[in-house]
Formats: C-alpha cells, sequence, structure tokens
C-alpha cells in the first residue's frame, strides 16, 4: 500500500532521475523540439521534490496538488500545463485515500492521463507522452485484473511504458513542435515519452 510518505518519495526519486538525465532529455528535444526539455523538467521537479521539506501535508491529495501547482509555475513550455495538469488531475481521485492500493493507484494515474489529453489533445501515434502513457495503463489495468499486486501492476506499466516510449521512434510527429518537422520527426524518440516513462520507472520503484 502506497501512503503519503510513498508519494513524497515518488517525486523526490523522480526529482533526481531527472535530474541525471537532464542532458539526455534535452538532446532528445534538440532534434525535434526547443531543445529545452531537460532544463525544463529539471528545474521544475527540483521544486516540486523541496515542496515536502518545506511544508507540512496530512494528505495524499493535498500534496500531489501542490506538486501539480509547483510544475504548472516552474516548468517552461508545453510541459509545464501538462505534467501540472497530470498531478492535479491524480490529486482529486486521491480525496479522502489515505492507503492506496492497485485500483486507487490506477485510477489517480487514468486521472492524470485524461488531464493531460484534455490539455494536450493527443491521441495514440501522435509521438507525444501519451504513446507511453496509453500501453502503461492498459498494462497496469491489465495486470490488476490478473491478480497483480501494486508492485507487479507498476512493473508492468514501466515496462509497457518503455516499449511505446521505444516505439515512438518511427513515428512522424502530429502535436507540437515536432509535426513542423514532418517526416524530418522520424527516426527520433520522443522526449515527452521519455521523461514520461521515467516518472512510470519512478513510481515502480517508490509507490509499491
Amino acid at each position: 500500500m502506497a501512503n503519503l510518505q510513498s508519494f513524497t518519495e515518488w517525486i523526490a526519486d523522480y526529482a533526481s532521475v531527472v535530474s541525471e538525465q537532464a542532458d539526455y532529455l534535452t538532446d532528445l528535444d534538440r532534434a525535434i523540439g526547443d531543445a529545452d526539455h531537460g532544463s525544463n523538467m529539471n528545474r521544475g521537479m527540483v521544486k516540486a521534490a523541496e515542496l515536502a521539506g518545506a511544508e507540512e501535508f496530512s494528505a495524499i491529495d493535498a500534496y500531489l496538488k501542490k506538486v501539480g501547482m509547483s510544475l504548472v509555475s516552474n516548468v517552461g513550455g508545453a510541459s509545464g500545463p501538462l505534467y501540472g495538469t497530470f498531478f492535479l488531475r491524480m490529486a482529486g481521485a486521491f480525496a479522502d485515500v489515505a492507503e492506496a492500493g492497485a485500483a486507487e493507484v490506477g485510477a489517480g494515474l487514468r486521472a492524470g492521463v485524461e488531464g493531460i489529453l484534455a490539455r494536450g489533445k493527443a491521441e495514440t501515434g501522435d509521438k507525444t507522452m501519451y504513446d507511453a502513457w496509453s500501453p502503461a495503463l492498459d498494462a497496469f489495468d491489465e495486470a490488476v485484473g490478473a491478480g497483480s499486486d501494486l508492485a507487479g501492476a507498476l512493473r508492468a506499466a514501466a515496462d509497457a511504458a518503455a516499449r511505446g516510449r521505444d516505439a515512438t521512434k518511427d513515428l512522424i510527429a502530429r502535436k507540437g513542435r515536432a509535426s513542423y518537422l514532418g517526416e524530418r520527426s522520424r527516426g527520433h524518440i520522443d522526449p515527452g515519452a521519455t521523461s514520461s516513462t521515467l516518472l512510470i520507472e519512478s513510481a515502480a520503484r517508490s509507490l509499491a
């Protein structure tokens, strides 16, 4: 079961990973975007990770809401609103939830991704972060349906996200700045799908 401490550990772990991978994320974005995804995400996650030490939180939803608001304020470009909305919507799914198992975490992840879709209007195959999230959610639900616990479901989601991320290399971008490149966007892994996969992999380490 995941509790408030588990979620603060998730954000701390993801902030550490983003810091380590910031240059790589920026290199991916340099090929098809603004060359700022890594630096933007790193700046935002540093601020988000500081929240747990700077404020007292008594509930998961209050903490995730503050994380979302922090990301909206501190991450530049399209990533700030998308990641911020993910955590804000996820927070709504954890109202009155003190300990979360597979069902609660799955509902939270799906609510967060629905927020991403509402803001970004992406579909599968558009070469966006949703190409990692869509298979991840399906794998999570399938694992839970087969009797898996939270740890197993998150591992399945992380593996599926990684496959979805890798599959973006052969796609032509249909959303965002990368779409301006047309055919030239093929051959590059999407940076948003990459940072999303890192987030899911971090959840598999921290929430279970």
